[in-house]
């Protein structure tokens, strides 16, 4: 039995998601592939238990596909970075999308991990993209997971 609830972000929790993810992410404007997202200007995705939030993903709908920028849960074991993943799948699915895609780095384990269980593959790997991002933003380590070499974005995608 789920224990929390998946909604849209409302307009009073704008401030709560913006400030996660200057925590997290170390900053609201967040790069992939090259591109420069301001999550602040993104529709998002919140899970709720018992009134609070425990989790975000922010996404971005473009052309025929749907690129998930970020996904954050903070109680583990119980569904919410899946159902989170869900919600904008099903949103993609329901906008016409062909494809719901994401990247990492290199080093984020973790993450590639969740991602292929629920169904999406690596199609491309981009060397060097990490080391190109950090030149514009000095705040991305240069190791990372298990001290990794964090250097390359690797993009993930789920065809719907």
């Amino acid at each position: 039995m789920q224990t929390f609830e998946i909604q849209p972000l409302r307009p009073l929790l704008r401030h709560w998601a913006d400030q996660t993810l200057k925590e997290f992410w170390g900053s609201t404007c967040i790069m992939s592939r090259w591109r420069y997202h301001e999550t602040k200007d993104l529709p998002a995705f919140i899970a709720i238990q018992e009134e609070r939030p425990i989790g975000l993903a922010t996404y971005c709908l473009e052309g025929d596909s749907c690129e998930l920028v970020t996904l954050n849960s903070f109680v583990e074991g119980i569904g919410v970075g899946e159902a989170l993943l869900l919600a904008v799948r099903d949103l993609a699915s329901g906008a016409q999308c062909k494809r719901l895609w994401l990247t990492t780095s290199n080093d984020n384990l973790p993450a590639l991990q969740f991602y292929q269980k629920r169904g999406m593959a690596i199609v491309a790997v981009h060397p060097g993209a990490i080391d190109e991002a950090r030149k514009q933003n000095s705040k991305i380590p240069v190791l990372g997971y298990n001290e990794i070499p964090c250097r390359d974005e690797l993009e993930l995608e789920m065809r719907l």
